[in-house]
């Protein structure tokens, strides 16, 4: 009897096992999210790499790395979220940056790295 009972359960453990995982997951990337926008908002500075962490409420949510290449910038965001990290690695040109309003068309943002 106990044994039919378990195998009426199991399905439901793991479906409630698979919406937590998916619930931490998506929590983890939207922290990635909030990098990136982070990222992007801040590449005015001269620096050619940098990196930064955005803390809230005393917990990590996101370590962010951008590097400005030449005609472009990468920008690699890693969302946290208890012990999930999801990672997003971003391409954008000069000329995408500039039409996306992220940076004027005459920036001095990356003429230092097309010499």
């Amino acid at each position: 009897m106990s044994l039919k009972i378990w195998l009426l359960l199991i399905p439901f453990l793991f479906t409630s096992f698979n919406q937590q995982m998916e619930d931490e997951l998506s929590l983890a990337y939207q922290h990635a999210k909030k990098g990136v926008y982070w990222g992007l908002a801040n590449l005015k500075g001269k620096k050619t790499k940098f990196e930064n962490k955005l803390i809230s409420q005393d917990k990590l949510i996101a370590t962010i790395k951008i590097s400005k290449e030449i005609n472009g910038a990468v920008i690699e965001s890693t969302g946290h979220n208890e012990s999930s990290e999801v990672t997003i690695v971003v391409h954008r040109s000069y000329d995408s940056l500039v039409k996306e309003g992220f940076i004027e068309k005459n920036s001095e943002l990356l003429k230092d790295n097309s010499e």
